[in-house]
């Protein structure tokens, strides 16, 4: 099976599941209601489970990043930047993203840095910022 983004506003039960090793501190029912046009829920799939989500706050030209999260079983294996390519190839319309620091305390500073450089975003005062190449 191939690794696939999707963009999901139903959660399946397995959906669920898996959504709760992902973010074991989320009300997985409520998070599901709140989903609409502009507040979504990515999410890469391989073999029918869920390895890693986000959610995208969007409004207009911007969008907010929060709970990314991959399953520390699936970590360093690319799913994490995978996601983050796939998202914004999906929305794109969106020219600035941001994620802000204090959303991933639980994670280590360096290596989120390291992870937000390669998914090609920049350091700015309180999180992290992208500008898509408008050329």
């Amino acid at each position: 099976m191939k690794l696939t983004v999707e963009c999901l506003t139903q959660f399946s039960h397995q959906d669920k599941i898996d959504l709760s090793k992902i973010w074991p501190h989320q009300n997985i029912e409520r998070l599901e209601e709140g989903l609409n046009v502009d507040r979504r829920l990515f999410a890469a799939r391989f073999n029918d489970r869920l390895l890693a989500a986000v959610l995208v706050e969007i409004e207009g030209e911007y969008a907010e990043l929060s709970d990314l999260l991959v399953r520390e079983t699936t970590r360093r294996r690319g799913v994490g930047l995978y996601l983050i390519d796939e998202v914004r190839k999906q929305l794109p319309s969106v020219k600035e993203w941001w994620l802000a620091t204090d959303d991933h305390a639980s994670v280590k500073e360096d290596v989120l840095a390291k992870f937000m450089i390669s998914c090609g975003f920049s350091p700015v005062s309180g999180g992290w910022r992208y500008i898509r190449n408008q050329g």
